[in-house]
């Protein structure tokens, strides 16, 4: 398998929701009229505290500063797994548990803090980019065995060598540290993963900028119930999606805002369900962490974390 550094710098921001209209037309720029922005690179997640927004530098020129937009200081890599030339799949656990032991741990035992954003077809791992040379020595120092590593530039893949990145880099003398213990809580709302051709995008816009900008009016007949559904019409020839149609449940990471530099949170939450090959999408956002699991593991998964916190506190 491969390991892709790819030739993004990424920005982390927040947009709170009062300031969301602010920001309405930008955000619909970004994703619905990509040919009039030279940004590559674009995530909008949504949770009940505010919006978080990921994007290339180029992407990041469209927001404009005010008192609602809050931007995490570093610049971000994302790197992802590729196996065959193509990005990494498989037929058993799906997302970021396929890349826990070979990616995720070996990070965070370098003291490596990542932000996640797991997607249908690929799981990109975040990392800051202030020190590429002691990056690519972390990366090579826990991962050549398991891995090529390729960094790239101007569009094309270049292996990175081992000897370019020990030159001038000593490994991180501090030793490991164990990432705080967070407390998880786990919603009832359940979710669908899907993905999208982008070239169908324009006839599901309407139902999209529903779901992104509008959706807070349905919480008005949902006071009874705060944590009911909101189900929404998709054309369901436009969307991907597995041939089961499972629902998936949420795991929800932090009591207090997690921050940036905190190092292990994500292979705390994702070795477990590893070692019981349990599939997770991990989403990190400028808050709190989220990991999205089968449905009919929630149980087993709220258990063992349950398990795991009051054993590390015992």
């Amino acid at each position: 398998m491969d390991l892709h550094i790819l030739d993004h710098r990424l920005r982390v921001t927040c947009i709170s929701k009062s300031g969301l209209q602010r920001y309405t037309h930008p955000l619909i720029k970004l994703i619905f009229l990509r040919n009039r922005t030279r940004c590559k690179f674009f995530s909008l997640t949504e949770t009940p505290e505010n919006y978080t927004v990921v994007l290339d530098e180029e992407g990041f020129k469209e927001l404009q500063a005010s008192e609602h937009l809050q931007v995490e200081g570093s610049t971000w890599l994302p790197l992802n797994v590729v196996s065959n030339g193509n990005t990494s799949s498989s037929s058993q656990a799906a997302g970021v548990t396929k890349i826990t032991k070979s990616v995720i741990a070996p990070l965070a035992e370098q003291h490596v803090s990542v932000f996640m954003l797991s997607t249908y077809q690929t799981d990109f791992i975040l990392v800051r980019d202030q020190q590429p040379r002691h990056l690519q020595h972390a990366l090579h120092r826990t991962l050549v065995e398991e891995f090529s590593i390729f960094r790239e530039e101007r569009g094309e893949f270049l292996p990175v060598h081992s000897q370019d990145a020990c030159d001038g880099s000593q490994r991180n003398g501090r030793d490991a540290a164990h990432a705080t213990v967070h407390p998880v809580l786990v919603p009832e709302n359940q979710f669908c993963v899907m993905s999208l051709d982008p070239e169908t995008l324009p006839a599901i816009a309407t139902t999209l900028i529903d779901v992104l900008f509008y959706s807070s009016s349905f919480k008005e007949d949902a006071s009874a119930d705060p944590e009911r559904i909101k189900f929404f019409s998709f054309p369901a020839d436009l969307l991907f999606t597995s041939s089961s149609g499972e629902l998936w449940r949420m795991v929800r990471i932090g009591g207090q805002p997690l921050g940036f530099d905190e190092c292990g949170i994500v292979a705390q939450i994702s070795q477990p369900l590893a070692e019981s090959d349990i599939s997770a999408y991990y989403i990190s956002t400028f808050s709190f962490d989220h990991a999205l699991v089968p449905e009919e593991d929630i149980e087993s998964v709220s258990e063992m974390l349950q398990t795991q916190r009051k054993d590390i506190s015992t």
